[in-house]
């Protein structure tokens, strides 16, 4: 089993939570290979994790990027040196319990049409209530975690989801390089719904189980569940997530349910101070998309985009010298899922979705 499992965590400053996360993975019944990613973290958490863990331990990998390039970048840096064929991504401010890594690696060896299986993750202030129990999309153009807030206990039942959390979960890591990696353009946010919803137009699932349990603290980085930030990247991302995955029948057939969530959305915002930063990521989203355009331009002519390719050097630290990896960053830019008509049973299967999620939203 150890050779089955691979587990990344991206850093940034993650000093207060860190120790604890890699701490619990070391006592867990399946200790997986442990990569770090850490997006040039400056508060000491890059040290610790270099001098108490990485020196220390054998299969553990420190990999460290000279700037902060996001959760997709980092993520994505971490699978392409990944060699087992399950990975589980965990955020720096969770721990897990001592069966999670096991449990999960269970659950989706058991399925073998499963791209993703995310674990049941409990608030880390207050372990009765849930953070996670699965992500979920509407056809309000709204994403949502499943039972947020709600006592864990109603949430023990395993099976499907929309999508899995990349905050705690486990991958089939073959099937990246069939549906693409997590899409950079995002940088932070809904990266998780964007890639679990291509992995149902190709045919695979998603699911949860309950039986792996993972801690959560929470808006660890970006500082709290609502601000200017995450609202601006993520009202940007949601648009940008439903133009690359919806083909443009469906995308005009959700139309009315889409503007409606929006108008929704304005007065929530607005009220809350945010609505500035709401209207600005919606604009982002336009720009996201016609990025994505012009990328499939130059795809066609055989060149690469203009302006975000480049050079970087990320440091792994490893037993021997510090040596440098060249890295091209990005690693990958998505852009707009090709209709297929042999995909229309799947298109059927997430449209149908979308409508039962209104429900299970507005409950």
């Amino acid at each position: 089993m150890r050779d089955q499992v691979t587990v990344v965590i991206p850093n940034y400053n993650g000093m207060q939570y860190i120790g604890a996360c890699l701490d619990s993975l070391l006592a867990g019944t399946l200790v997986p290979e442990i990569i770090v990613v850490d997006n040039a973290s400056d508060d000491g958490s890059f040290e610790l994790i270099r001098d108490e863990y990485q020196a220390k331990r054998d299969r553990f990998t420190l990999l460290r990027l000279k700037t902060n390039t996001g959760f997709c970048h980092a993520v994505n840096s971490g699978l392409r040196i990944t060699r087992t064929p399950y990975v589980c991504l965990l955020n720096n401010d969770t721990t897990v319990d001592p069966r999670c890594i096991e449990e999960l690696w269970t659950a989706i060896i058991q399925h073998s049409r499963a791209f993703s299986v995310q674990a049941r993750m409990l608030s880390l202030r207050d372990p009765d209530v849930i953070d996670d129990a699965g992500d979920f999309y509407c056809a309000l153009g709204w994403a949502f975690a499943r039972g947020k807030a709600r006592q864990a206990e109603s949430f023990m039942k395993p099976g499907p989801v929309f999508s899995a959390c990349a905050g705690a979960a486990i991958y089939r890591r073959e099937l990246f390089d069939r549906i693409g990696y997590f899409d950079e353009r995002h940088y932070c946010y809904l990266e998780d719904v964007d890639i679990g919803w291509r992995a149902r137009l190709a045919g695979f699932s998603n699911r949860y189980e309950p039986k792996a349990v993972v801690y959560h603290a929470g808006s660890a980085t970006s500082g709290s569940v609502h601000n200017e930030f995450k609202e601006l990247m993520t009202a940007g991302n949601n648009r940008y997530l439903l133009w690359k995955n919806m083909p443009a029948f469906q995308y005009y057939f959700n139309m009315p349910l889409i503007l409606l969530g929006r108008a929704v959305k304005r007065r929530y915002f607005a009220a809350r101070g945010l609505g500035e930063a709401y209207e600005s990521g919606l604009v982002r989203g336009s720009y996201l998309i016609e990025r994505a355009k012009y990328g499939e331009a130059m795809r066609r002519l055989d060149s690469p985009e203009k302006g975000t390719i480049w050079e970087e050097a990320g440091i792994v630290s490893g037993e021997e010298e510090e040596r440098e990896r060249p890295l091209i960053h990005p690693l990958y830019l998505g852009g707009k899922v090709r209709f297929s008509p042999w995909r229309l049973g799947n298109y059927l299967a997430i449209q149908l979705a979308l409508w039962e999620n209104i429900g299970k939203r507005l409950r």
